[in-house]
């Protein structure tokens, strides 16, 4: 069964409590269980987060070897990980697509939240529209498995 690993860096284990004016309402697993709802059939969806740098880099090492399609939020690693940049590459190199997803538009935020040193090894990036960016990124990526497939 393809499996599509959804990725979210330090913090957002809080999503719902956390700053729900910017973040809004909706908790991680709400998101998972969104998400879930919305896979593709035939295709395994695992949502993971983790503060821990190394444990995420970990998980893209996983994705490259599995070929395992990403939908990534990379949470505050977004802006200053070359740590995360230099795994990302290995999985997009590998041609397994990895799609950065943003709950909020970082480029309409602080200056220091403008910076991502993700996206130019990623494949695709969503930002700006919550909860459905996970699942805009999960659609594209169904399509990219099915085209694959």
């Amino acid at each position: 069964m393809p499996r599509v690993l959804v990725l979210n860096g330090p913090n957002l284990q809080r999503l719902g409590t956390r700053e729900p004016d910017v973040y809004g309402t909706a908790s991680l697993d709400d998101v998972a269980s969104a998400l879930a709802a919305a896979a593709p059939g035939g295709v395994e969806v695992d949502v993971r987060q983790t503060d821990d740098e190394a444990e995420l880099i970990g998980w893209l090492h996983e994705a490259a070897d599995s070929r395992s399609p990403v939908v990534l939020n990379p949470a505050a690693f977004t802006h200053y990980s070359y740590a995360l940049h230099d795994a990302v590459r290995v999985v997009t190199t590998a041609g397994v697509p990895v799609v950065e997803v943003h709950l909020t538009n970082p480029a309409a935020r602080g200056a220091f939240r403008r910076e991502s040193v993700v996206s130019p090894v990623a494949t695709g990036v969503i930002a700006g529209f919550g909860v459905d960016g996970y699942l805009l990124a999960l659609d594209w990526v169904g399509k990219h498995l099915t085209a694959a497939g």
